[in-house]
């Protein structure tokens, strides 16, 4: 395998975050076959063997591989980006995803960084430059290997940001550097996951319009903010790939300013894989939920009890419901709720929350 990428005459572009990696990989893809022949990560083939799977897949005639890589421990993303050898590192942002095997914020960094191990001499490495612990290692990488740094975000310090932004409930418009974009998606996050694919983009040669015309073709696989319409009159969003504090967080944010329906239902399961503080982190979700713009909450899971007892301080009576049991949710749901409502699920994908959706549709 290592002979082969070594026979390949094509730009690698490595992805990796805690969150939005993929979304960002299905953008870079997107975004760059309208100017290259595109290869890209199939499906979640981004672990040890998914990684090297998708090398040897990668056609001859290919001119840019976008890779996603994932891990759960130290080492991982070392070991892929050693194997996939890029020419641009991404790094999405940092999160508290696979706390309990790493332990820290801190460590969640460190591992994500080690995506620069194989970056090549000369490359590019783009990150999210509202992350310190990002920003704080950039000098011990830069001692290292000589390398371009792309940093994107919020703030005004970075290299990549978004100006005159503009949201609607299924997309947003702003601006870099004087050029609309138009993204058809909603959500601070994925503006970020679209600067990300900007800075790359345009590394690589692009211009604005061929930018624009690929995020016009943007499909992101099921499951991530995936909006259904129910026959019987109402909305449910699929937001149940996978779930963590920092991806929850911003999907309720993003379902909360969404328009035009008339009452919001969110139905919330367990997040997993965050260690000592699991139940803190739920307990923040529900002090952080909000009655004036989510009618219901329904809680799926032992975890999402404590996030109902936070969100049963300041909601009205019955209008939080804790369940351990799907038919029972899914029923209950559908008594609530009525034509031109909207449902938001989320939760860690072992709590394969969307299997309620059968139900809801008839």
């Amino acid at each position: 395998m290592t002979e082969y990428r070594r026979e390949l005459q094509i730009k690698v572009i490595g992805v990796t975050g805690s969150n939005g990696k993929t979304t960002t990989k299905e953008m870079l893809h997107s975004v760059l076959q309208t100017k290259f022949r595109v290869h890209k990560t199939e499906g979640n083939l981004n672990s040890q063997i998914g990684v090297p799977l998708t090398i040897l897949g990668i056609d001859k005639d290919a001119e840019v591989a976008v890779i996603e890589m994932g891990m759960s421990k130290r080492g991982q993303i070392e070991q892929l980006s050693r194997v996939t050898h890029p020419d641009i590192a991404v790094i999405t942002m940092i999160g508290v995803s696979h706390l309990s095997n790493l332990g820290s914020r801190e460590q969640i960094a460190a591992a994500k960084l080690e995506i620069t191990s194989g970056l090549k001499n000369g490359g590019c490495f783009v990150f999210q430059g509202d992350e310190p612990l990002l920003n704080n290692k950039l000098n011990n990488i830069k001692r290292n290997i000589s390398i371009e740094t792309i940093s994107f975000g919020q703030g005004e310090y970075n290299d990549v940001i978004a100006e005159n932004t503009i949201s609607s409930s299924d997309s947003s418009q702003f601006s870099v550097a004087n050029q609309m974009y138009h993204l058809p998606l909603p959500g601070v996050h994925n503006i970020n996951n679209a600067l990300a694919t900007i800075a790359v983009a345009l590394r690589l040669g692009l211009n604005f319009l061929e930018i624009n015309e690929g995020f016009a073709q943007l499909n992101l696989p099921n499951m991530r903010f995936e909006k259904i319409i129910s026959p019987l009159g109402y909305t449910i969003i699929n937001d149940a790939w996978n779930a963590s504090p920092d991806s929850v967080n911003v999907a309720i944010a993003t379902f909360q300013e969404l328009t035009g329906y008339n009452e919001k239902h969110l139905v919330i399961g367990d997040m997993l894989e965050l260690g000592d503080d699991e139940i803190e982190f739920h307990r923040v979700v529900g002090r952080n939920l909000d009655p004036d713009k989510i009618k219901t909450i329904y809680t799926y899971g032992n975890l999402s009890n404590h996030i109902a007892s936070e969100a049963k301080r300041k909601y009205p009576l019955g209008d939080v419901m804790t369940f351990n049991d799907k038919i029972v949710l899914a029923n209950t749901l559908k008594q609530k709720i009525k034509k031109n409502d909207v449902i938001l699920l989320k939760a860690s994908r072992g709590m394969q929350i969307d299997l309620i959706i059968p139900s809801l549709m008839n």
